[in-house]
C-alpha cells in the first residue's frame, strides 16, 4: 500500500512539474519561444539599444482552437522606476506561427510603450542583469483598441477573454 501511495505522489509531482519538456511546459499549452535565445537566457545585443534595437524572432505554438486574436506584451519588472513596457501588441492572427525579426505581424496593431512609441523598444538597462518577460495571450475576442493603448488599457480589455497563455523570459546585461 505504501508503495502505491509513493508511486502516485511521485507521478503527481511529475505531472504537476510539466515533465514533458526542457521548458516546462505541459503538451496542448499555448507556447511561445524564440530561435535568439533560451527561456531565461540572454537576448543577443543585436535585440538592444546597444544594438540595432529590432525586435528578436518569436515562435507561437499550440494556439487553442477557440482563439479568436492573440496579444503580446514585453516588459522590464527590474527598471528602477517601476516595472518598463518594450512593446504591446493586440489582434494578432491566431494562426500566427512565427513573429519575424523586427516586424510585427500582418494586421496586428500596436500600442503605446513607455519609449513613447507604437513598436518594439529593445532592452536598455541603466545597470545590471534585468529580466524581459515575453508574455503571449490567446484571446476568445478580437479588441476595438486605438494606437494610444497602453499596456494597462489592453489588460483591462483582456480581462474575462484571456484563454490561454505563455511567457518567454529574457536577459540583458549591458557591457
Amino acid at each position: 500500500m505504501k508503495t502505491i501511495r509513493l508511486l502516485i505522489l511521485v507521478l503527481g509531482t511529475l505531472a504537476a512539474a510539466g515533465a514533458s519538456g526542457k521548458e516546462g511546459w505541459k503538451m496542448n499549452e499555448l507556447r511561445i519561444s524564440s530561435p535568439a535565445f533560451e527561456d531565461n537566457g540572454s537576448i543577443p545585443a543585436k535585440y538592444t539599444c546597444d544594438g540595432l534595437d529590432a525586435s528578436p524572432p518569436l515562435v507561437v505554438g499550440n494556439v487553442p482552437a477557440g482563439a479568436r486574436s492573440l496579444a503580446l506584451i514585453v516588459d522590464d519588472p527590474d527598471a528602477p522606476a517601476g516595472t518598463w513596457v518594450h512593446w504591446v501588441l493586440w489582434n494578432i492572427s491566431p494562426a500566427t506561427a512565427e513573429i519575424g525579426e523586427n516586424a510585427a505581424p500582418p494586421g496586428a496593431q500596436q500600442g503605446k510603450t513607455d519609449f513613447g512609441r507604437n513598436d518594439y523598444g529593445g532592452p536598455c538597462p541603466p545597470s545590471g542583469t534585468h529580466r524581459y518577460f515575453f508574455k503571449l495571450y490567446a484571446l476568445d475576442a478580437t479588441l476595438s483598441l486605438g494606437p494610444a493603448t497602453t499596456k494597462k488599457a489592453l489588460e483591462k480589455a483582456m480581462e474575462g477573454h484571456v484563454i490561454a497563455r505563455a511567457q518567454l523570459i529574457g536577459l540583458y546585461k549591458r557591457r
